[in-house]
């Protein structure tokens, strides 16, 4: 990442531009004790391991993906940055389940929640003191944002809450999820349904929304979805712009279109054409529209490395 924020894929760490000074790591989940960015030692990697239980499906991969940058790179710093992290503000209204102290305080059960790279981002790029962004991509949540603060989001302990996703299913019943290991399936069994075989995929057999348009699949999709909408206008108590991002929230006008003919209770009007076009970063709302509608490109990798700049004062020297 230049220090323009411009930046360019790599065919492999062998072909590392000699003025890189840095790597940034992003690492979903920080449990309790990660939330700010930090250089990564051996003690700090054993510590980062503790936690793949907790986003199995994006912690273990982006664990070897450090591990091996290290060992070919050990001249430069790494820096780990935390999608937990931008959640921290989240208040304990939001944060809390209502579960046992004993399961809250001692084992640290709460809500956590993930993508925030790109929420703040979105926080950036569209100023709103009452924000709403829709991260819809493989994995998918909703996040309130007041002030450039994240007050609450869909997603929780782990990855797996909140709406239904590509292939997984978003939040379901406990009840039914320990029915399912009383009587039909082993944890591994489980724990692939929900990570693999649910969602989209699940509901409709593909877990790309361009091939389920008009069905039932997108329906519950896009509803979900809209309802979280909802909820996070309760948090902030209106809104004022709605952003769609990642790789859905960019690429599917219809997904768009279809969230937003839910929230005209809002004050939100969606410019069809507008939408059928945009390509990001783009104004999307109808004029006369009370809420600013905006489709907006992810940039995870400028978060990630600001922070890694910021960590290690690269901008000073």
């Amino acid at each position: 990442m230049a220090a323009d924020d411009s930046s360019q894929p790599l065919a492999s760490l062998d072909a590392l531009p000699a003025e890189v000074r840095a790597v940034a790591h992003r690492l979903v989940h920080g449990g309790r004790r990660f939330r700010d960015p930090v250089l990564v030692d051996d003690e700090v990697a054993r510590r980062l391991a503790a936690l793949s239980d907790l986003a199995p499906l994006h912690t273990r991969p982006a664990l070897a993906a450090l591990a091996e940058a290290r060992a070919k790179l050990p001249h430069l710093p790494h820096v780990a940055v935390f999608d937990t992290a931008f959640h921290a503000t989240i208040p304990d209204e939001a944060a809390t389940y209502a579960l046992p102290r004993r399961v809250r305080d001692e084992w640290g059960i709460r809500r956590f929640g993930f993508h925030g790279l790109s929420v703040q981002w979105a926080a950036e790029r569209v100023p709103a003191p009452r924000l709403v962004v829709c991260h819809l991509g493989g994995g998918c949540s909703v996040t309130a944002v007041r002030d450039g603060r994240s007050v609450d989001t869909s997603m929780g302990f782990t990855p797996l809450e909140g709406v239904p996703m590509a292939t997984r299913p978003g939040s379901v019943d406990p009840g039914a999820l320990l029915y399912l290991l009383k009587h039909r399936l082993t944890l591994a069994e489980l724990e692939r349904m929900l990570e693999h075989e649910s969602g989209l995929l699940g509901l409709g057999g593909s877990d790309d929304p361009r091939r389920l348009e008009g069905s039932g699949a997108l329906a519950v999709y896009t509803y979900r979805i809209a309802a979280a909408v909802g909820a996070a206008a309760v948090a902030l108590d209106g809104l004022d712009a709605l952003v769609f991002t990642a790789g859905v929230g960019e690429g599917s006008a219809r997904v768009r279109a279809d969230i937003c003919a839910r929230l005209g209770f809002l004050g939100l009007r969606l410019d069809d054409e507008r939408n059928l076009a945009a390509r990001p970063d783009a104004d999307v709302a109808a004029p006369g529209s009370s809420v600013r509608v905006v489709v907006l490109r992810a940039r995870e990798d400028v978060v990630a490395a600001r922070a890694a700049r910021a960590l290690l004062r690269l901008d000073e020297g």
